[in-house]
């Protein structure tokens, strides 16, 4: 019977040639000029997951981009396994900054991946790391060693929200129905230090407006006179945080959960070189919230971040201008306990409480989500530190992430299961940013893995 190792060195290059052709299509969900290609990622997965063996395969539409869903179903006494992905991807923005354009998919060697990498947008997130589940299973059908049940759901909506999935999950609770889901939508450590992620952070974003006068003023005949918004949107962005960078906000921690020493110490355990992330990060220190480490801060506390501001004019040249209208995006990162709702809500009552007169303030929620956190002594994780330990040779630390997957919760809530990620990308990765690359070892140690995730679990269901 031929094994994995055997089958992935006989097909390799075609698994390659299949992804770049998958990442030069701009699935870009969150900018409607692309919602045709969109739509035509979504054909590409249904064609792949028919030709890797699955026996019923289906477009689900839905109000915005449809769910992808596929099942294999070889006998309903053995466990189901749902993999969950996405195959919509971020805005390239600010393309400048790429060193090859985001959807012409180059492969490059770096110092992390000197056997080579894939640039391009999505090819980590989540495209990448998505098709190693679709090979995967490729493998299982094509020499008979899919050992139960497997069903996929694929959404081109992840990087704006998920705005239909929930309304899909919760009326398709049948279809869906499984004994574990299966993601791969985060990172390891480090190619030699496996990982697997326990915890996801909540999200909450919105986006602020800041109005003055009624129109553009001329900043000589109106400087100083009337309140300028983009003057007054940065002090207020400015005092959400206090000089130990403690967000501001009141209520805002009243429900965040505490580690324990002995929880933070087995935390600290995970190997990290402060140093190399400044360099690998080309900055001379390290920002953010005072008493905790650089590992804790982003992954078990919340944050608040801006993400994009803008407003006036900011063209070539200079236009001596007071704008009428200021702007903002800004993301909470949240722990769990954390009700995303409730924090989106103490969120804009504190901002529009605290603009001064002279301006107005709306605040607009866009999505969020709750944090995750999954327990080692599950079945699903025993399942996975196993795989892990076979292909790598060690075995798996568990690591909470600073990302977000907002569905993980809703998973478990409507669907009655837990959610195991496995991801198999890196910090370096460069996900959400130019340069976004994955590493091909990693690509295909992925489609090494998952195959005796499904073993395992298939055993110790018995």
């Amino acid at each position: 019977m031929k094994n994995i190792k055997s089958y992935i060195d006989e097909h390799k290059d075609r698994f390659l040639n299949e992804l770049i052709e998958l990442l030069k299509i701009p699935s870009i969900s969150a900018d409607s000029a692309y919602k045709n290609d969109v739509l035509r990622t979504a054909e590409i997965i249904k064609i792949s997951l028919e030709k890797a063996g699955c026996d019923s395969v289906e477009i689900c539409e839905t109000e915005g981009y449809p769910i992808v869903y596929g099942e294999k179903i070889i006998d309903s006494n053995l466990p189901t396994v749902l993999v969950y992905g996405h195959y919509d991807v971020q805005p390239p923005d600010p393309m400048d900054l790429w060193d090859s354009p985001p959807f012409e998919p180059v492969i490059k060697k770096t110092d992390i991946h000197p056997e080579g990498a894939i640039f391009a947008r999505g090819s980590c997130d989540d495209k990448g790391q998505m098709y190693m589940h679709v090979k995967a299973l490729e493998f299982m059908t094509s020499t008979n060693q899919l050992p139960c049940n497997v069903k996929f759901m694929i959404e081109g909506e992840e990087e704006v929200g998920s705005k239909s999935l929930s309304g899909f999950v919760k009326k398709n609770q049948e279809k869906l129905k499984n004994d574990v889901i299966l993601i791969s939508d985060t990172g390891m450590i480090a190619k030699d230090v496996p990982s697997i992620t326990t915890g996801l952070r909540g999200l909450s974003y919105v986006e602020v407006e800041v109005t003055g006068p009624n129109r553009d003023l001329h900043s000589g005949l109106y400087g100083g006179a009337v309140a300028n918004p983009i003057n007054i949107l940065t002090k207020m962005i400015a005092s959400l945080h206090d000089g130990n960078n403690h967000i501001t906000i009141p209520g805002f921690y009243d429900k965040v959960e505490n580690l324990s020493k002995e929880e933070r110490a087995e935390m600290a355990k995970a190997p990290f070189s402060l140093e190399d992330y400044k360099k690998s990060l080309d900055i001379d220190a390290v920002y953010g919230e005072e008493g905790y480490t650089t590992n804790e801060r982003n992954s078990i506390r919340p944050t608040l971040d801006v993400n994009g501001i803008w407003g006036g004019y900011t063209g070539e040249g200079a236009k001596t201008v007071i704008a009428s209208k200021a702007y903002a995006k800004i993301s909470m990162r949240l722990v769990p306990n954390q009700d995303w709702e409730e924090i989106t809500q103490l969120f804009k009552s504190h901002f529009e409480g605290i603009a001064p007169k002279g301006v107005t303030v709306k605040v607009t929620p866009h999505h969020g989500g709750q944090g995750y956190v999954t327990p080692i002594n599950s079945l699903g994780y025993k399942a996975a530190a196993k795989a892990y330990t076979d292909t790598f040779g060690k075995t798996p630390i568990p690591q909470r992430s600073g990302g977000s997957i907002p569905i993980v919760s809703l998973f478990e809530q409507e669907l009655k299961s837990k959610t195991i990620l496995m991801g198999f990308g890196l910090d370096s990765d460069a996900i959400h940013s130019p340069n976004e690359h994955f590493g091909i070892w990693n690509y295909l140690k992925g489609i090494e893995t998952i195959p005796l995730f499904y073993k395992y679990f298939t055993e110790m269901s018995k």
